[in-house]
């Protein structure tokens, strides 16, 4: 049948009943990327197939990681740059749509992770059949970068499962597991992964009949006088969640939705030059920025062996409790430290509430909680092979500790702290082996925060480092390695935004306008906000640490809020009133007028100290301090991450800024060594 053709991506095969299986196996890749290169052979196949219709077509994946995991994204990123992302776009869409029209049965066997454009190619087969197990995945999660499905999936899977179950799909990007797909009608049929091809060949020659009612809810909720009434609706809900100025991706989707007719080629052309034009803004090019750059993290682990197989942790409060309840999650034997079993107890209950969340079945959940264990005598370090303080902030406490664990240790074990703003050129005195101490700082709450700072110092044995990359690697976590001066990356960067937040605070600027400011510039939580969700206790204790080296003062006030038992979330009550883990922020006088340069003051600090941090090598580069902002503080992903902001808005404009806020408010906003650094000049698309 396809005599005369080669492919690189695909392997084709013909079996005595006529039925053809594609198989997709990117060249020279772990993973199945749709390039244009595997989708100009899938044109070629198809084509062929066309004319020899053949009983029918199976598509599976020769990968067993997963079906696919999208279009190739740096290919993207040169569309985008050479202005042709619609003829990219409409050349995928041709092929999918060659593929919809053949005239014999066609099913997709889905495994492991199946995005994107990968779930756009699923879509244009008649049926899809997927394993059911944890691994699979399927979703479409282009608003993540920016853009929106752009190769049939606002099209086609509205029809498919109705609008209000797919637009959420889609406006999300979350994925679904195997067995949400399978109840929303996304996929046909659930097999167990080892019958998965078999099953799929008894689809195609037995096809699945779906529900009537599915049908029909399909139809009504696509019907133009539905879509005039629904679109409004989701609008409103989405305007609720994010700014249409920060991510037009959301708001363009619902648009093509809405505006699409009963015909797949309007369909199609009205979702292409969406997704052409939203490749346009720096929002797309910001979050795909990021996107690539959370992968050169992910990949900072790779290829070395860690050798840890039991982890020790010492202090069992909130935050090494959860270090420790996150390592047993991913596979770890880990022994949990404390003075008395009654500071170990709270922290067993947290991880067991933790995996019940998390996994499926109590059997799991007891497997789990059985590789966490309480030790208050302290005898899992000497079979440790990784051993984390986490004890209170104080270097002399830290340091007796040190005392103790490192005699116990019988080889190459490595000693790391959580400190968040101790330096480590400190806490290594009095090391027999500093060689194999270190940082590994992470944040509150451990289980959703993806950064973990790697500290240096200059003593670090760099195949040590290397070992720690690839153990936050195996926990799941995004590693930053950063010099271990004062507060790091991030809270050096974060104290000065969280200080003159307060100091504005003090001034009388209500706390709801203080947040809903760095709301409107694209932060996740206000300033106010997060001080109580940190706890104004480590609010004041990095501040102290770090406030001389940053040249500022503690501002007045945590202090008696402490005295007061006030910490903030934890105990109900600080800058705000908490309910049911939930701020009562009190309504402010609607004539209240914003300070005009309330933004900038609050904000421009964090910038100063990132340009800071950049010029004293904190970071190994800028795309580096970018990320680790990012996935730390939740610095607006829209604008790339401080230093890509400077970029957009011109080093000068922004020095500018704070040698006028200098002038108004006081020397503390002078801006600081960094700012003639040549690659703050650089176009913000590079």
């Amino acid at each position: 049948m396809f005599e005369g053709l080669r492919f690189n991506h695909w392997k084709t095969s013909l079996d005595d009943s006529g039925i053809v299986t594609l198989t997709l196996d990117r060249a020279n890749s772990s993973v199945n990327a749709l390039s244009r290169e595997v989708l100009d052979e899938l044109g070629q196949i198809v084509e062929r197939l066309s004319i020899e219709k053949p009983a029918g077509v199976l598509i599976h994946s020769a990968k067993p990681g997963g079906f696919a995991v999208g279009a190739d994204i740096k290919e993207f990123v040169e569309y985008a740059r050479d202005g042709t992302v619609l003829q990219n776009i409409e050349n995928g869409q041709r092929v999918f749509e060659s593929l919809a029209r053949l005239p014999c049965p066609t099913v997709a066997a889905i495994h492991g992770a199946c995005m994107g454009g990968g779930t756009e190619l699923v879509l244009a087969c008649r049926q899809r059949i997927a394993a059911d197990d944890e691994k699979t995945r399927i979703g479409l999660p282009e608003v993540m970068l920016g853009i929106h499905p752009g190769w049939g999936g606002t099209a086609r899977l509205p029809r498919l499962i109705g609008a209000l179950d797919a637009l959420p799909v889609m406006l999300t990007g979350k994925a679904l597991s195997a067995r949400r797909a399978a109840a929303l009608g996304v996929v046909d049929r659930l097999a167990p992964p080892n019958e998965l091809l078999a099953e799929a060949r008894a689809l195609l020659r037995r096809p699945h009949a779906r529900p009537a009612a599915r049908r029909l809810k399909a139809w009504a909720t696509n019907t133009w006088p539905a879509r005039q009434i629904l679109a409004p609706m989701v609008l409103k809900q989405t305007a609720a969640k994010v700014r249409k100025e920060h991510y037009p991706a959301p708001f363009a989707l619902i648009n093509v939705w809405q505006r699409g007719g009963s015909s797949i080629q309007q369909r199609l052309k009205l979702e292409a030059r969406s997704v052409a034009k939203l490749a346009e803004t720096s929002t797309a090019r910001n979050l795909i920025r990021i996107f690539l750059l959370q992968e050169r993290l992910k990949g900072q682990g790779s290829g070395v062996e860690h050798g840890i197989e039991h982890v020790h942790v010492v202090g069992a409060g909130v935050m090494g409790g959860d270090i420790a309840a996150w390592a047993a999650f991913k596979g770890f034997q880990v022994t949990l430290q404390d003075r008395e079993m009654k500071f170990i107890q709270p922290a067993l209950d947290r991880a067991r509430a933790l995996y019940e969340k998390k996994l499926k079945t109590p059997e799991k959940v007891e497997e789990t909680a059985r590789r966490l264990r309480a030790d208050v005598e302290g005898k899992g370090v000497a079979a440790a092979d990784l051993a984390i303080e986490a004890i209170f902030e104080n270097a002399e406490a830290k340091q007796a500790l040190y005392a103790s664990i490192e005699p116990q240790f019988q080889a190459d074990e490595i000693l790391a702290t959580n400190t968040s703003s101790i330096p480590l050129d400190e806490l290594r005195r009095g090391l027999k082996a500093p060689q194999r101490f270190l940082g590994l700082h992470f944040f509150n709450p451990v289980a959703q925060m993806p950064l973990v700072e790697v500290v240096r110092h200059d003593g670090l044995d760099p195949e040590v480092e290397k070992r720690a990359l690839a153990f936050c690697k195996a926990i799941g976590k995004l590693p930053v390695a950063v010099k271990g001066t004062p507060g790091f990356l991030v809270n050096r960067i974060l104290m000065p935004y969280l200080l003159e937040a307060i100091r504005l605070y003090n001034e009388g600027v209500p706390g709801p306008v203080l947040d809903k400011e760095a709301k409107k510039f694209g932060m996740p939580m206000g300033p106010i906000e997060l001080a109580d969700t940190v706890g104004l206790d480590v609010c004041a204790s990095v501040g102290k640490e770090l406030a001389p080296f940053l040249g500022l003062e503690l501002p007045p006030g945590i202090e008696d809020k402490l005295a007061a038992g006030k910490r903030g979330k934890k105990d109900g009550q600080g800058f705000y009133v908490w309910q049911e883990g939930k701020p009562q922020k009190p309504e402010v006088d609607p004539d209240y007028a914003v300070p005009a340069d309330l933004q900038e003051r609050m904000l421009l600090p964090m910038v100063n100290e990132a340009v800071a941090c950049l010029a004293d090598g904190v970071v190994d580069d800028a795309d580096l301090l970018d990320a680790g902002v990012i996935f730390g503080t939740g610095f607006a992903p829209f604008r790339g991450g401080p230093i890509q902001y400077v970029r957009s808005e011109g080093a000068a404009v922004i020095k500018g800024k704070l040698e006028r806020l200098a002038q108004r408010h006081g020397e503390r906003f002078t801006p600081k060594q960094g700012w003639d650094l040549a690659i703050l000049a650089q176009p913000p698309e590079a």
